[in-house]
């Protein structure tokens, strides 16, 4: 009798597949793994193909999938080929878990966490890109609710959905640090009210700013850089190279309360963290440049 042929009882392969006799025999009581015959005395037997079968069942549950779902997968296989296909499948996927895995305990022993933190930290790491995908959705949908999607800005709504499809096989450190951080950051009641203010106030802006953006990047970002005062004569210089000399003081408050009300760490934040989880180079902060640019409107309004 060759090994296709050879027939084992449900002792034989748990010694062989290293599985309790009493889990292969209820995987068998439920067909998931059904027995191939029965021995003249009436007990189970079962061939080579039942073996691979079974290795594929424990490689499903050890990764979370019910004895539904198992099963279902399993009717979707063949002969021992086809079962062998869809386990290296499987341990691909609990390969790629063990990963993350080790990413988060690498960086929980770098950051010297806490017990919460190490728990959230894995519980993020685990989900899968649709679980992660639908945290981000759920986050813009409440923040772009009702607005016109030809509104000025509601196109920002598309790329703040933009996740990576899944995160790296190995991430780094600092991929799981991103991914936690923006997890939380979208998850503050706080940011949340702030983006929808910000995004309300995009759609409903009758004008387009009286500022020129890369001139407040480049002068009020080197004022902020070299520490100059906004309130200072220095400052108002800068200002006026910005603003010019002539702009009204009602002006310079209105510019000041636009400028505020769409600059946000947080919100220049949640771009770095994209950015990082997809693997972009990082790009300068322009917070700073129009944080002091604010304040030295109002110093000097």
């Amino acid at each position: 009798m060759n090994d296709h042929e050879e027939l084992f009882t449900i002792g034989q392969l748990a010694r062989r597949t290293g599985l309790p006799v009493r889990t292969i025999r209820f995987w068998s009581d439920i067909d998931v793994v059904p027995p191939t015959g029965r021995s003249t005395g009436g007990y189970r037997l079962y061939d080579v193909e039942a073996v691979a079968r079974l290795d594929l069942v424990r490689t499903l549950r050890e990764l979370g999938l019910d004895l539904e779902t198992v099963r279902s997968v399993l009717a979707r296989q063949g002969g021992v080929a086809d079962v062998a296909r869809a386990h290296a499948e499987a341990l691909d996927a609990e390969i790629r878990i063990l990963r993350l895995r080790r990413a988060v305990l690498r960086s929980v022993a770098r950051r010297g966490s806490t017990i919460e933190e190490m728990r959230l930290m894995n519980e993020m790491a685990r989900l899968s890109a649709e679980e992660r995908q639908r945290i981000i959705d759920e986050f813009v949908d409440g923040a772009f609710a009702g607005l016109p999607a030809d509104a000025p800005g509601a196109g920002i709504a598309g790329a703040m959905r933009q996740l990576p499809a899944e995160l790296p096989d190995d991430p780094t450190d600092e991929q799981v640090d991103a991914w936690v951080e923006l997890a939380t950051l979208v998850g503050d009641e706080d940011f949340k009210r702030r983006v929808r203010e910000m995004a309300t106030a995009g759609a409903a802006a009758e004008q387009s700013p009286s500022y020129d953006a890369v001139s407040v990047t480049e002068h009020a970002g080197a004022a902020a850089e070299a520490g100059i005062d906004p309130a200072s004569a220095e400052g108002r210089a800068v200002l006026e190279r910005i603003a010019g000399a002539d702009a009204p003081a009602a002006e310079r408050v209105r510019m000041a309360e636009q400028v505020e009300l769409f600059t946000d760490r947080r919100v220049e934040r949640y771009w770095e963290l994209m950015g990082v989880l997809h693997g972009r180079p990082p790009f300068p902060s322009q917070v700073a440049a129009f944080e002091w640019f604010a304040a030295a409107l109002r110093a000097h309004a």
